[in-house]
């Protein structure tokens, strides 16, 4: 074999490692594109405007990539079997270093009109690239679907928890005054959150500095002090009954969750960890205490949000945790009503009911609990012991 065939030999078998490793990370990598909040976001959402058009560029880009990675890695398996095979002559490593290094990735075929040919023209055109050239494209047409994925998620990540706080501070607003500049706040804030659910990418965020400046002077033209301090000061009462609704419902939910720990697997459970909101509040007590009622609207709103939010996640969790507990003692007790059912008609000890009803009673009273394998297996005993009661039934 002469030394430039080696030579080339030796960069095929190099680009074939490196295209082994490049669909390793293209996997893992277009799995994550997949999963990604963003892309899930978008795939979900009615888009329009900049975003809409965008988007479409960036789902024919992905369709693109899954299409290459298929080519890719055909490509690589015929490869790696011609390089295994025990018979590599001149004749197979020509074609193996052709199939690595060459142009040997088929990108489309077309067929020619025949109005369209000229006597000696072919009928069919064969757009053809090779594995490298084939990773390149990839590689652009990754970027473009991350990028738009990646910019939207950026701008409804910044701009909704933003506008949600403005909506949030006209809310608060309303029940201080009434203002032209709160209605126009109000109604400049429905257009730029109508617009920035289905077309982030086209939104302006300066929209949202000028809305701000509105509720800004909105809030300091409200003509009484002492209306400000007596409406925060009940919204501040109303924030300390609400974190002692929290307290409550911190107890009862981690209550809940140690009566299901080690009863049921652990991702059945619902946690209650989260923040403690009670040093914010303090803060705000000590604005209030100093008199600096201007700055308390903002951040009682903010508060009173993420407390709402806080209470309904430990009311979900109790509610959850306390259903695991509730399902497996209702299976329970079907399950003993079935048992007392067989021994009233002589049948508990059958030999296809006491299996199933071994299985059922270990498996609602080991820990941790299936409840779905449970579940089945208490239904399995019950259509038994329905099934041969009938049956007995039927003979006399």
């Amino acid at each position: 074999m002469s030394a430039p065939f080696t030579d080339l030999l030796a960069r095929a078998d190099a680009e074939l490692a490196r295209l082994e490793a490049a669909a390793a990370a293209i996997a893992t990598n277009l799995v994550d594109l997949d999963d990604s909040g963003a892309r899930k976001d978008l795939d979900r959402t009615a888009l329009t405007g900049e975003t809409a058009a965008a988007w479409a560029d960036a789902t024919a880009a992905l369709t693109q990539l899954w299409d290459g990675y298929g080519q890719l890695t055909a490509l690589i398996t015929a490869a790696r079997s011609a390089r295994q095979q025990r018979r590599f002559g001149d004749r197979e490593r020509s074609a193996y270093i052709d199939q690595v290094l060459g142009r040997s990735i088929t990108l489309s075929t077309t067929t020619v009109p025949l109005a369209a040919r000229g006597l000696l023209g072919a009928g069919k055109v064969t757009t053809s690239c090779s594995p490298a050239e084939l990773l390149s494209a990839m590689e652009a047409a990754f970027q473009v679907a991350v990028g738009v994925a990646t910019r939207a998620g950026e701008v409804w990540h910044r701009l909704l928890p933003a506008a949600a706080d403005a909506a949030a501070r006209i809310a608060t607003l309303r029940t201080l005054t009434r203002s032209a500049l709160l209605d126009e706040a109000d109604r400049r804030l429905g257009e730029l959150t109508a617009r920035l659910a289905g077309d982030p990418l086209g939104c302006d965020e300066r929209a949202l500095a000028e809305i701000r400046t509105l509720i800004d002077r909105a809030d300091a033209e409200r003509t009484s002090a002492d209306e400000l301090r007596e409406a925060l000061a009940q919204r501040l009462a109303d924030a300390h009954d609400l974190a002692t609704r929290l307290a409550a419902a911190a107890h009862t939910a981690a209550a809940a969750e140690e009566r299901a720990a080690g009863r049921f697997p652990d991702t059945a459970l619902a946690t209650v960890a989260g923040p403690d909101l009670g040093p914010d509040l303090a803060a705000i007590d000590a604005l209030a205490a100093a008199g600096h009622w201007a700055l308390i609207s903002p951040r009682l709103a903010a508060w009173t949000r993420r407390a709402r939010e806080r209470l309904a996640g430990l009311e979900a969790a109790a509610a959850r945790n306390a259903r695991l507990l509730a399902a497996r003692d209702e299976l329970r007790g079907r399950l003993g009503a079935y048992e007392a059912k067989a021994g009233s008609r002589g049948v508990a000890e059958d030999p296809v009911l006491a299996p199933l009803a071994e299985r059922a009673r270990g498996l609602l009273y080991t820990a941790p609990c299936d409840l779905e394998a449970a579940r089945g297996a208490v239904a399995a005993y019950q259509d038994a012991v329905s099934a041969l009661t009938t049956a007995r039934e039927g003979r006399r």
